[in-house]
């Protein structure tokens, strides 16, 4: 009987956990993005170590796409966590035929509609023959690995640059907040 009771114990546990999405751990493997370059939207080319010891949320954005306003969850985070040193990491781009505008529209268009203040990158490719260094490694890093499937799709990092997590383009800004909190610690 009490094997039984311990037996029908654990089938609950497990069965609790189905479904669920593994928790973020609280540091990250492989290389880090320090080093790799990047152009930001005023057109200065930058290298991602200024961000050295920061938590890092990197984004692949996009003003046409169903989730578009994800921008203001974005913008949510960044205000609730940046003094405790979140960084979001935004890139446009036009892969998935979504942001066609200039870098230029594309800024009017988060501040005017979005609000939004946290860094924003000019235009790249984060699949296929050019993607840029960045989402290279990232997708090559990141659990599951694999090309970025859709607009949003989000990678976190830990403060030493390396990435902790990835986030289909269908979960929520505000859905990450207990993983980034175990980094900002």
């Amino acid at each position: 009987m009490r094997l039984y009771r311990g037996l029908l114990v654990l089938m609950l546990l497990l069965l609790a956990g189905c479904g669920r999405e593994a928790e973020a751990p609280v540091s990250g493997s492989g290389p880090s993005v320090y080093g790799i370059q990047a152009v930001n939207a005023k057109g200065k080319q930058m290298d991602l170590a200024q961000y050295k010891g920061k938590v890092m949320l990197v984004v692949n954005v996009a003003s046409e796409c169903g989730y578009t306003p994800q921008y203001e969850g974005l913008q949510q985070l960044y205000g609730t966590y940046k003094e405790k040193g979140l960084e979001i990491l935004a890139f446009p781009s036009n892969d998935f035929a979504q942001e066609k505008g200039s870098i230029e529209e594309i800024k009017q268009f988060c501040t005017l509609n979005y609000g939004v203040t946290f860094d924003l990158f000019d235009k790249i490719h984060v699949k296929g023959e050019g993607v840029h260094p960045l989402y290279r490694l990232l997708t090559e890093n990141a659990s599951p690995a694999g090309e970025v499937e859709w607009n949003f799709e989000k990678f976190l990092l830990d403060r030493e640059g390396k990435v902790v997590a990835r986030y289909k383009s269908s979960v929520e800004p505000a859905e990450l907040k207990a993983d980034i909190e175990k980094l900002l610690k």
